[in-house]
């Protein structure tokens, strides 16, 4: 695994974009000096946000947090080697389906492999990047670009295909 282990880092364009806005938006303008100290940062490695992201798709945050922090508990560090070392009915017990389980070993599987190289992110562009991890199951496109926004903190990121 890489080094970037639970800095926390807002990005180095943060302050300028929100200049930015705050000079192109009217509503924007209003909030952000209201919301000063407020920045997108972002908290832990690639592999345990991919992780979570899984955890969580289609339940609650509530539940999504409480299925989390059981899972969390299994192995001994949230590490790919420690995930695919785990066993299924543990992982059942600690309230993840079927399908969760076997998209958290093929993400594990991916990273363990060395298919997915973190360190490789920070030359590539969003698209390649996106491909990438719609490659590995259990991951789609929202997941991806959310990933791109919330974890690697790409900006110009769009995701068109979120109603919400």
């Amino acid at each position: 695994m890489s080094a970037e282990a639970d800095a926390l880092v807002t990005p180095p364009y943060w302050d300028e974009a929100c200049r930015h806005l705050a000079r192109r938006d009217r509503v924007l303008k209003r909030l952000i000096p209201q919301f000063g100290n407020a920045c997108l940062q972002s908290r832990g490695d690639a592999f345990t946000t991919l992780a979570r992201s899984i955890v969580g798709q289609q339940i609650s945050v509530k539940a999504a947090q409480s299925v989390w922090e059981r899972f969390a508990k299994l192995p001994r560090r949230m590490a790919p080697d420690q995930v695919l070392r785990l066993k299924v009915d543990d992982m059942r017990a600690a309230g993840l389906s079927a399908r969760k389980i076997e998209y958290l070993v093929d993400l594990s599987l991916h990273f363990d492999s060395g298919a997915i190289d973190v360190e490789a992110w920070r030359g590539m562009d969003d698209e390649a990047i996106i491909a990438e991890l719609v490659g590995i199951r259990g991951i789609g496109r929202w997941t991806a670009e959310m990933f791109l926004i919330f974890h690697l903190m790409r900006p110009n990121v769009l995701p068109l295909d979120d109603v919400g």
